[in-house]
C-alpha cells in the first residue's frame, strides 16, 4: 500500500469502473474484477483500516495520519471509478440486458471462464482441502442462483439486513450483490427509496451496508492471512458455481416490472440451439473471446499499483 503517481491512481480508478460495469449486471460481481485485477487484497486490507483507532490516530497524529492509515487515496480511486461507472454505464447496460441479453451475457461469459483459470492458478497447493472447498463454493454459489425471490418487504431489519448481506456479496468473487438484493426481495424497495427519496429506508441500507463490509472484509483479511490457499479454492468455486446464473441462452419462466422495467426472476439455461429467439451463436463467440482476453488485459495492469 506504496504511494502511487497520479498515474497509478488513474489506473486504479480504471479498476473500479470495470468493478462498477460489472456490479450493474445481476450475476457478476465487481470482487472478482477487482481479484483479476490485483487489487483485491489490498482492497479487503484498506477497508479493514477502517475502525475506531483511526480516531486515536487523528486526535494524536492529524488528518494527514488518518488518511494514510485508511489508505484513503486508494479507496477514494476505487469507489469514484465505481461511482462513475454507475452512473456513466448503468442505463446502457441496462438496455443491453433487455435488448441484447445473449450478446451481453456471452462477454461476461467468457469474462468469468478466464478469471477461474486466474484465481485457480494463484492456488499454490492443490490437496484434499483444496478440492473439498472448490466443490463446496461450487455448490454454495449454484444453490444462491436457483433460489427463488422472496416477496417484497418493508420492515427496516430486514433491509438492514439486506444492505449488509448485498455488500457482501458484491466483494465476494463470483456473487452479484444486486442479485442478492432481488433474492431477497429487497431489490423493488430499494429501487422505489431511491426514486421517492425515502431516507429512511435508504440510511437503513446503507448502514447495514458499512456494517456488512467492515464486518466481512475482517473475515476476508483473517482468511487470507491464515488459510489462503483453501480461501483461493473457495473463491474459484463460488465463480464456478455463478456460470449457471450467466449463461447467455436462457428461457425466462417468470419475470416482474420493477419501475416499469421487466426483469426476469426465474429461468432456465437452454442450448443454444434450443433458443426461441436468435440465438446470434457467432457474435456470441466472438464476444466472449473477447471477454476471455480482456482478463489477461487486466493482468497485465495489476502490474501496476
Amino acid at each position: 500500500m506504496g504511494d502511487r503517481s497520479l498515474l497509478q491512481y488513474l489506473i486504479v480508478a480504471l479498476k473500479g469502473i470495470a468493478m462498477g460495469a460489472a456490479d450493474v449486471v445481476p450475476g457478476v460481481s465487481g470482487g472478482t474484477i477487482a481479484f483479476i485485477s490485483g487489487i483485491y487484497e489490498e482492497l479487503i486490507t484498506s477497508i479493514n483500516q477502517i475502525n475506531f483507532s483511526l480516531l486515536k490516530t487523528l486526535r494524536n497524529q492529524g488528518v494527514a495520519a488518518m488518511w494514510k492509515q485508511v489508505n484513503g487515496n486508494f479507496l477514494t480511486s476505487i469507489f469514484l471509478g465505481i461511482a462513475i461507472s454507475v452512473i456513466t454505464l448503468a442505463k446502457l447496460i441496462s438496455w443491453l440486458l433487455v435488448n441484447q441479453p445473449v450478446l451481453l451475457w456471452s462477454f461476461f461469459f467468457g469474462l468469468v471462464i478466464a478469471s477461474i483459470i486466474f484465481v485457480a492458478r494463484a492456488i499454490e497447493k492443490w490437496n484434499l482441502a483444496a478440492f473439498f472447498m472448490l466443490a463446496l463454493g461450487a455448490a454454495v454459489a449454484y444453490y444462491i442462483t436457483q433460489l427463488p425471490p422472496v416477496e417484497n418487504t418493508e420492515s427496516l431489519p430486514y433491509l438492514f439486513l439486506s444492505g449488509a448481506l448485498a455488500i457482501c456479496a458484491m466483494i465476494l468473487p463470483g456473487i452479484s450483490g444486486a442479485f442478492i438484493l432481488v433474492l431477497l426481495g429487497s431489490y423493488k424497495t430499494v429501487l422505489d427509496a431511491v426514486h421517492e427519496r425515502d431516507y429512511a429506508i435508504l440510511l437503513t441500507v446503507f448502514v447495514g451496508a458499512i456494517f456488512g463490509l467492515l464486518s466481512f472484509a475482517r473475515l476476508l483479511k483473517w482468511m487470507f492471512q491464515n488459510y489462503k490457499n483453501i480461501t483461493l479454492a473457495l473463491l474459484t468455486g463460488f465463480i464456478i458455481g455463478s456460470l449457471n446464473k450467466i449463461w447467455p441462452w436462457k428461457n425466462v419462466l417468470e419475470s416482474k416490472v420493477f419501475d416499469g422495467k421487466t426483469i426476469p426472476i426465474l429461468e432456465e439455461n437452454v442450448s443454444p440451439f434450443s433458443y426461441p429467439g436468435d440465438h446470434q451463436l457467432l457474435w456470441a463467440i466472438l464476444l466472449a473471446i473477447l471477454g476471455f482476453s480482456l482478463i489477461f488485459m487486466l493482468e497485465k495492469l495489476a502490474a501496476k499499483k
